[in-house]
């Protein structure tokens, strides 16, 4: 074997573009696997352990071993120590503060779509942010509250504890006048509605929790690949409807029920539409200026984030004011304002969760679970590749696992990562999590001692501030046109994502968009791209021949590639693609031979016959008969045809068919069987078939399936095409060839 390369330099190796490029030249005989393994790999020994030493050396406990352990439980050991405070600490301090501020309104907010009273937001603001810190991996997103769960929890609390469950006692409802309107509202016992709420809301935060923490334990962050990013997009911006039509009746001041499952959406809708008689002109007027206001800001801080050091906090200025304005006007009493109310100061002590409820809740905790991971390791991956580090999806998994189920057991209902504050937290200057650990003791302080102070808060600049933290979700609306012209099928995905989440809630809708994200996989498998390959001339390169012109067929030699790897699904259509690609049909080639060797016996006889009847007539008439008419031999003889794969119509001369399996990953005992009937079809007919571009485990995938056998020998495996070709060129060369090519006949491969 002979080797040369590259380009020689003058210059000290520095290349240089004008010069002539590299030069590939490799002149060895042309080899089939069988022959590379047997003469020039040689496997390394293994050192075969028993099951009992394997488990001891797992078990094995050393000071490293346990290092790696605390460092991997604990992340923020891997940094505090070495935490320079010089350098972050002025940083993280304004990035906490500046995202502890954003944090105070939307835990009050996300709270009202959760359906749980407004303080449980703030619990929910603090515990797990708290958490996190210590166990997260990532540096800089802020964990917390979220729209999309809070919805989504919102959701299976009110089909678990709807309103009809807590009808006042009629002693209560007595005292109204039959002749005055009811609000449906007021028949309502709200505290233990909303205590049972909280319980329903808590019990499904443990069962979130178990699952991430078991999906971590088990090293299963992988699942959330199957959650692509089409999909999530779609389901988000779904979310995102559910949300603004949820908040419709708190930003109008109208009384509607809240509807949960399929169709909730419309209901909600129609709901608020029949009841917009009735809505508070003054609620409506505060809303609609605060949203402005909110929409103002947000503007200015992305157009002038160059010029100002940290961006305004639009949330919590509206938050102040409107809460100043409500408490010195009186809006809740002289214009039936519908405020946040009581707001308990204080932690709660820890309690354990209501277990009965659990049964209900584990189909709705699992897709929380899926969702809330999902969020949150797309936001860490995003923000790690942006400033350089790397983070561990399963230890993300077990850090949100934990801080919802500890956190649960403080009254607080399932958290995830929040874009916004995350990129506040980011653009602020964050450096690490210590950011995240002093905006939760910001909300702490709230809680413990000036909660009381958001008491007079109208419920319609929470409903402002969340519709107006949507509209990054509403643009991604803008992935439509872009999936257009990009992919038709991520396009699919989207939509389906879109209206399945929006009509049929978004628990169901997840579960259809993630089963119509499968099948287009199936779908792809099902219909791959196929070519025949051609060389482009002295290269030992090849291409698809309906594709490029300038490429050439090898006489006598087909070479099929289909992107697809071959297994139970799509083995039916492997072979009739190739079969319609090559224009090569052992069945039928060997129907046309049985055929014309049927005709040939035929025609044998009736000649033999006619021979015999010949030569009868010649003795009885040889005596009248002159010399010259006199029977000569000059009849034709019986001329031997060829195999009809060499003349008929169907593949004249071939000889030789190669799979190209560079594109397949895996075949299953199905798919095996498949080719194995194609090579043997072929056979019959003196159509040999070469596979080349096996890679190694699935060379040992085959084996292991006992794929060789009978016909199927290991020589006709080949590591590339070319050497492939070249053994088919020898095989089918006339005998003659071996002076007019040389390389081809001895099977050497000169490219």
């Amino acid at each position: 074997m002979d080797e040369e390369g590259g380009v020689s330099d003058d210059d000290g190796g520095v290349a240089n573009n004008d010069r002539a490029p590299p030069t590939y030249c490799v002149k060895r005989p042309a080899l089939s696997e069988e022959q590379i393994q047997a003469e020039l790999l040689h496997h390394r020994k293994r050192r075969e352990t028993s099951f009992t030493h394997t488990l001891v050396q797992r078990l094995r406990c050393s000071s490293e071993r346990v290092r790696s352990a605390a460092l991997g439980c604990l992340p923020i050991l891997s940094w505090l120590p070495s935490y320079p405070v010089r350098s972050f600490l002025f940083y993280d301090t304004v990035s906490g503060i500046s995202t502890g501020v954003v944090q105070l309104p939307q835990g009050l907010a996300y709270a009202m779509l959760a359906a749980v009273p407004a303080v449980y937001g703030l619990y929910s603001s603090f515990y797990p942010v708290f958490l996190y810190t210590f166990f997260g991996t990532s540096r800089h997103i802020s964990v917390g509250t979220f729209a999309v769960m809070s919805l989504m929890i919102g959701g299976v609390v009110v089909r678990e504890a709807p309103d009809s469950m807590f009808p006042l006692p009629a002693a209560n409802s007595s005292n109204t006048s039959s002749l005055d309107p009811v609000d449906p509202v007021d028949l309502v016992d709200l505290v233990a509605r909303d205590a049972h709420r909280v319980q329903v809301a808590v019990a499904l935060t443990t069962l979130v929790g178990l699952i991430q923490l078991l999906l971590g334990v088990l090293r299963l962050g992988f699942v959330a690949i199957f959650l692509t990013e089409p999909l999530v997009r779609g389901f988000t911006t779904a979310a995102a409807v559910h949300v603004c039509i949820s908040q419709l009746k708190y930003l109008l001041g109208v009384k509607t029920p809240r509807y949960s499952g399929p169709l909730a959406a419309v209901y909600s809708l129609v709901a608020v539409l029949r009841d917009i008689g009735t809505t508070n002109v003054v609620t409506v007027t505060v809303g609609l200026v605060c949203m402005v206001f909110l929409y103002g800001v947000k503007q200015l801080n992305e157009r002038c984030k160059a010029r100002m050091p940290l961006p305004l906090p639009g949330e919590i200025i509206v938050v102040i004011v409107a809460t100043a304005t409500s408490y010195g006007l009186g809006l809740a009493e002289n214009h039936q304002v519908d405020v946040v109310g009581q707001i308990p100061t204080g932690l709660l002590p820890p309690a354990l969760p209501h277990f009965h409820l659990l049964p209900n809740l584990i189909a709705d905790s699992f897709a929380i679970a899926i969702v809330g991971f999902s969020m949150s390791i797309s936001m860490a991956k995003t923000f790690a590749l942006k400033h350089g580090y790397s983070v561990d999806g399963n230890q993300e998994l077990l850090a949100l696992g934990l801080c919802n189920f500890v956190s649960s057991f403080f009254q607080t209902f399932a958290i995830s990562c929040s874009m916004s504050r995350s990129l506040v937290q980011e653009s602020t200057g964050g450096k690490t999590q210590v950011a995240g650990l002093l905006a939760s003791l910001l909300v702490l302080l709230v809680i413990v001692a000036i909660g009381f102070l958001f008491q007079p808060l109208p419920q319609t600049v929470l409903a402002a501030i969340i519709m107006v933290n949507l509209l990054g979700m509403f643009r991604q609306m803008q992935d439509l046109p872009l999936l257009w012209r990009r992919s038709r099928i991520e396009l699919a995905i989207w939509l389906v994502a879109f209206v399945a989440s929006v009509l049929l809630g978004l628990d169901y809708g997840l579960l259809v968009a993630m089963a119509f994200t499968i099948l287009t996989v199936i779908y792809r498998t099902q219909r791959p791209s196929s070519a025949v390959l051609a060389e482009v001339r002295g290269t030992g390169l090849y291409y698809d021949m309906d594709l490029y012109d300038g490429v050439e067929e090898s006489c006598g030699v087909k070479i099929f590639q289909s992107n697809s790897s071959i297994y139970f699904a799509n083995c039916d259509r492997y072979v009739t693609s190739l079969r319609d690609k090559t224009k090569v049909d052992p069945t039928a080639l060997l129907a046309q031979q049985n055929l014309h060797d049927e005709k040939q016996k035929k025609k044998e006889k009736k000649q033999t016959d006619f021979s015999d009847t010949s030569s009868i007539t010649v003795v009885m008439l040889s005596v009248s008969l002159p010399p010259a008419v006199s029977p000569s031999p000059s009849l034709p003889p019986a001329v031997s045809p060829s195999p009809c794969w060499r003349t008929g119509s169907a593949a004249p001369g071939v000889h030789t068919l190669i799979l190209d399996w560079s594109p397949v990953n895996f075949v299953d005992t199905v798919g095996a069987k498949a080719v194995t009937a194609v090579i043997k079809e072929c056979a019959a007919v003196d159509i040999r078939v070469f596979i080349a571009g096996c890679n190694g485990p699935l060379l040992a995938q085959l084996e292991t399936l006992q794929f060789f056998g009978g016909v199927v020998t290991p020589d006709i495996m080949f590591p590339t095409v070319h050497d492939a070709v070249l053994h088919g060129r020898h095989r089918g060369a006339p005998p003659d060839a071996g002076q007019s090519q040389p390389a081809d006949t001895n099977g050497v491969a000169c490219v």
